[in-house]
């Protein structure tokens, strides 16, 4: 079951869920970081750097740069593949997953806001 809005509510619910999350004084992270994280939340695993970079049609050093940083706020990790030691493997984490399921809310809470 889709919902249906129009285009200029679909970008006021962007905008409004952006201003939200750079405002708040949490974590403020790049489209390409967004994207990276919920891919990973989002995709059935496992999830490489070499996938990643695939998926998203980057270089694999922009995955590592951004899996540095996505790393440092503790909402993703990584780990040497166990049976192909040349890949690294990206996994969740609770913060990253807390992390999320608050954007969730806030989306919800947007769109409840919006005018019909």
């Amino acid at each position: 079951m889709g919902v249906e809005i129009r285009p200029s509510q679909a970008l006021r619910l962007w905008h409004d869920v952006t201003m939200e999350l750079v405002t708040d004084g949490d974590k403020d992270l790049t489209a390409r970081q967004m994207a990276i994280l919920l891919t990973v939340y989002l995709e059935p695993p496992p999830h490489t750097v070499r996938g990643l970079a695939a998926r998203l049609t980057v270089t694999k050093p922009v995955i590592t740069r951004a899996l540095d940083t996505l790393g440092a706020m503790k909402l993703l990790s990584r780990k040497r593949d166990e049976a192909d030691r040349r890949n690294v493997v990206i996994t969740r984490t609770v913060a990253g997953a807390l992390y999320l399921e608050e954007i969730a809310d806030t989306i919800v809470a947007k769109a409840a806001t919006m005018p019909r």
